[in-house]
């Protein structure tokens, strides 16, 4: 493995603990088998039932991963699920922020995008990875050699998607990967990953006609996959370690 102190390109992560917020979901648990697979000791942040996350960790391979419960929307829990990691784990160098959801609600249907569900699309998809990212931060820069990779949206600069908060929430989030890329360099650095339409249950009400139909509109000609998401995370850790504060498009050129 090459010298973790410097920005050249890494074939493995051995040695490195990656947390994974939203790990339970499609492209967290895409993730944490990618990066198990090169090595990494993986954690993963989530706050449902204990059986879903166990399940995964036995998927894993490696060793040493582990597991923690907390809601990204609940700062508290945070902080004492960093103290975990730190205590259990020795601290994080990278930190993958997957969690979040939407509610499809039509962009031209102004009444249905209530005041409740626009507080709830930024608690959970920007408060939540800011928080998460705020307690954390400490570990990834005591490493000197710190990631962040934050799951954005092409809605966020489309201003479409699922909902019209659910793309002002991503496109905060290409703004607050482009400040903290700013504000943590060099020990830490800041990605984020845009996918498009992902064949996951992330946006209730996507069938398999939907995503076939959407497919056949994308210059790839399919919607992704959660592990084409996970695969671009991956080159976050490994291949693209001279770059900070970048949006990776991964959407078989959907935003084209």
């Amino acid at each position: 493995m090459n010298d973790s102190n410097t920005t050249s390109p890494l074939d493995r992560l051995d040695g490195q603990v990656a947390v994974i917020t939203g790990a339970t979901g499609a492209i967290g648990a895409a993730a944490a088998r990618r990066l198990a697979r090169l090595g990494a000791r993986i954690v993963l942040l989530h706050r449902g039932a204990a059986e879903r996350s166990q399940a995964l960790l036995q998927e894993l391979p490696g060793g040493g991963h582990g597991a923690v419960t907390a809601s990204v929307t609940d700062s508290e829990e945070l902080a004492h699920a960093a103290e975990q990691v730190l205590h259990r784990f020795g601290g994080a160098q990278l930190l993958i922020n997957c969690a979040g959801h939407t509610r499809p609600v039509p962009a031209a249907d102004l009444n249905a995008l209530t005041d409740e569900l626009i507080d709830e699309m930024f608690a959970s998809n920007w408060r939540g990875t800011f928080a998460a990212i705020r307690a954390f931060a400490p570990q990834l820069q005591a490493t000197g050699d710190g990631l962040i990779v934050n799951i954005s949206s092409i809605a966020g600069s489309s201003g479409l998607g699922s909902n019209l908060a659910y793309a002002a929430s991503k496109a905060g989030i290409d703004a607050l990967t482009k400040g903290l890329a700013k504000t943590l360099a060099p020990k830490v650095r800041v990605l984020a990953v845009a996918p498009g339409v992902v064949d996951t249950g992330f946006v209730p009400g996507r069938d398999a006609d939907f995503n076939a139909r959407i497919g056949a509109t994308i210059p790839l000609r399919r919607v992704g996959t959660a592990d084409d998401v996970a695969a671009a995370i991956a080159a976050c850790c490994t291949s693209l370690r001279y770059a900070t504060g970048s949006i990776f498009i991964a959407d078989g050129g959907r935003h084209l």
